[in-house]
């Protein structure tokens, strides 16, 4: 667009102090031609820009002068180029900074160019799983700035995969994971970027909610999901050693009690189930013994007999060994079936 080429020109005519109308062309990737039109529109319009001919001519703001179109701070600076230095894959963004590099006085250029480079997002987890919002989120990003209805393609972790036309809102982040907030026939609903499948702008307007609030609407979202996957407790005691573990796996969803006169730990924690709190507590084997409700108990029976079943055919006593590792019998994703039920 024009308006974004002439405050580019500016910009650079900043930066530089004097610049030819080739040097404009080749940073702004434009005709030498268009690059003389903007510098005479930036002329008409005002701006104390002038030409000088001849060898080491070029175009100059009049006397030095300068625009501020930042108004930022060195730290302010800083902290945004921190931000979204890591984020710079988008064409966009990396021509945005491009710009705002070039309004960024030169003592402060330095420092922005240091804390556009001192953060690295590695979006793969030691478990090789895939984080970040996936390889449509740039579609989506772009569906939702526009306010156009897309053709969504998603794979929930316990259902078959499928498709449906959605109206985009808004994008959120949660801990490294991204998701989209949209509207659909059954009303708000949320899909993680990592589970869609495709995504296809339909060119239809997006139905806004009237006074749509996408904070507010997160809040509600998330209320009701953190409802679910604390929808069952159970009461427990377990071994010192074994806590952190529990913390590790359990999160703000544990909560110790005093130290009983055995050394072991008695805790209550939260979960999406009772069937997955005993599974999840099951990997500790010995170490950790289930108190309450009756339910957890019969669980954690019914587990070890099919693990009997499985394992006891070689004449072996078969139960869950107390000598197990701590930390390796457990899954990190555990309340994706319930998740999935908000997840589109």
């Amino acid at each position: 667009m024009k308006a974004d080429r002439l405050v580019a020109t500016l910009l650079l005519l900043q930066a530089r102090g004097r610049v030819t109308v080739r040097e404009v062309a080749q940073e702004l990737e434009v005709s030498e031609r268009t690059a003389r039109r903007d510098l005479e529109a930036l002329t008409t319009a005002g701006v104390p820009v002038y030409s000088q001919r001849g060898r080491g001519g070029g175009w100059s703001l009049v006397g030095g002068a300068r625009t501020d179109l930042t108004g930022f701070t060195s730290r302010e600076i800083g902290a945004l180029f921190l931000a979204a230095g890591p984020l710079s894959a988008s064409p966009e963004l990396r021509a945005a900074l491009r710009k705002l590099m070039r309004a960024v006085p030169a003592p402060m250029r330095p420092h922005a160019e240091a804390a556009a480079k001192a953060i690295l997002i590695d979006g793969v987890d030691w478990s090789r799983t895939a984080g970040g919002g996936g390889p449509h989120q740039h579609t989506l990003e772009r569906a939702v700035l526009d306010g156009e209805q897309v053709r969504l393609g998603y794979a929930p972790p316990v259902r078959a995969p499928g498709e449906r036309t959605v109206h985009p809102l808004g994008l959120v982040s949660k801990a490294g994971r991204w998701y989209l907030v949209a509207g659909t026939e059954e009303g708000l609903r949320t899909f993680r970027l990592g589970r869609v499948t495709s995504a296809t702008r339909t060119g239809e307007p997006v139905r806004r909610p009237e006074n749509f609030d996408l904070a507010a609407a997160w809040r509600e979202l998330a209320a009701e999901v953190e409802q679910r996957l604390t929808a069952a407790t159970v009461r427990a005691r377990a071994d010192r050693d074994a806590l952190p573990v529990l913390r590790q796996l359990l999160g703000g969803r544990l909560r110790t009690g005093e130290a009983q006169i055995d050394g072991r730990v008695e805790f209550t924690a939260d979960g999406p189930s009772v069937e997955v709190l005993a599974a999840q507590l099951a990997g500790l084997g010995s170490r950790v013994e289930v108190l309450d409700p009756p339910e957890a108990r019969e669980s954690l029976v019914r587990l070890g007999r099919s693990l009997t079943a499985v394992y006891g055919g070689r004449g072996e006593e078969a139960r869950l060994d107390s000598h197990f590792p701590l930390g390796t019998y457990y899954t990190e994703d555990v309340s994706v079936p319930v998740m999935a039920a908000n997840h589109g």
